[in-house]
């Protein structure tokens, strides 16, 4: 993306030892996770604008929600239902994500994932998922139709935003902040930052990649200028299932069931936080080998951690340290 004359007058600043430009990071609970937005050379506001943005995207993509556009479209039972263009746009990502990854990263397994316990908010446990009497898993993704901004999932099909869901979510917001004036912007969603514009040194941002076994430490520092850092666990999101066995919120298309794999964390660098969020799960389907030699032709980068506490990385992905 080319700088504007603003951010390349701070850049050129920032390099004559002028300082670096001033930052505002405002912070909130969305979509279950932590969110925060940092912004550079732009008033506090513009970070809390992120914050409101996250909001209401949580308010139309919560499969918790009885009246979000999710819950609508896995409820319509075969019929179109309008929806926000934000919307729209995460049903292409998570047809994208499906075709790009082969079927790894499968959005139409939210059945499966209620059967197996997982049905309840963790965050409010009032909130629970409402599913049709026809919902199977997997669902159809061949069968989902866009036509503008109507919608329609083919019978049975149902739709779980996920993780594509918090990744594109901070896509957007930092796509809102650079439109709206900010020189640079960070969103960090949970497992998932997103980077554009000028840095605060005005070089590139930096980006910790949490040790699985210690998460008071950093395996990795990131240097990114711009794009999107995405991390998916096993480790996590964890509960005992109705037959007694441990569960997670990570399902293997193939069998319905929690992935086991010894891989414990994938962490992915990509253009975008919806498409580093998908790439990360076929970390946990592949032999690990093929997988990390795949990722840079997806235009990413990869880092794995096994059970042994082992480092597996693809080969471009010393370029970010």
């Amino acid at each position: 993306m080319p700088t504007s004359i603003a951010q390349d007058a701070v850049l050129a600043a920032v390099a004559a030892g002028g300082g670096r430009p001033a930052t505002a990071t405002a912070r909130a609970h969305r979509m279950g996770s932590r969110f925060a937005m940092t912004v550079v050379g732009a008033a506090p506001r513009s970070a809390r604008a992120g914050l409101t943005l996250a909001g209401r995207l949580e308010s139309r993509w919560s499969r918790f929600l009885a009246d979000s556009d999710i819950t609508a479209l896995n409820l319509a039972e075969g019929a179109p239902r309008r929806v926000h263009p934000h919307t729209v746009r995460l049903v292409r990502e998570m047809v994208d994500a499906h075709r790009r990854t082969d079927g790894d990263f499968d959005p139409t397994l939210l059945p499966a994932l209620v059967a197996a316990g997982y049905a309840r908010s963790r965050v409010d446990p009032r909130r629970t998922t409402m599913l049709p009497p026809s919902a199977v898993a997997p669902g159809r993704i061949d069968t989902i139709r866009i036509d503008g901004d109507r919608i329609t999932l083919g019978r049975g099909t149902t739709l779980d935003p996920g993780g594509i869901g918090k990744g594109l979510a901070a896509d957007l917001a930092v796509e809102q902040a650079l439109a709206d004036g900010s020189l640079g912007a960070m969103a960090e969603f949970g497992g998932d930052v997103v980077v554009g514009g000028v840095a605060p040194d005005g070089i590139a941002w930096r980006i910790g990649v949490e040790d699985p076994f210690d998460p008071d430490r950093h395996l990795a520092i990131i240097r990114l200028a711009r794009g999107a850092v995405a991390t998916s666990s096993q480790r996590k999101q964890r509960w005992v299932a109705a037959d007694g066995t441990e569960a997670h919120h990570l399902l293997d298309p193939r069998d319905i069931r929690s992935i086991s794999s010894d891989v414990q964390t994938v962490t992915v660098i990509a253009a975008t936080g919806a498409r580093a969020e998908s790439l990360t799960k076929s970390g946990f389907l592949r032999p690990l080998d093929e997988y990390l030699a795949w990722l840079p032709s997806q235009g990413a980068a990869g880092l794995a951690i096994t059970t042994d506490g082992a480092e597996h990385v693809s080969a471009n992905w010393s370029r970010y340290r």
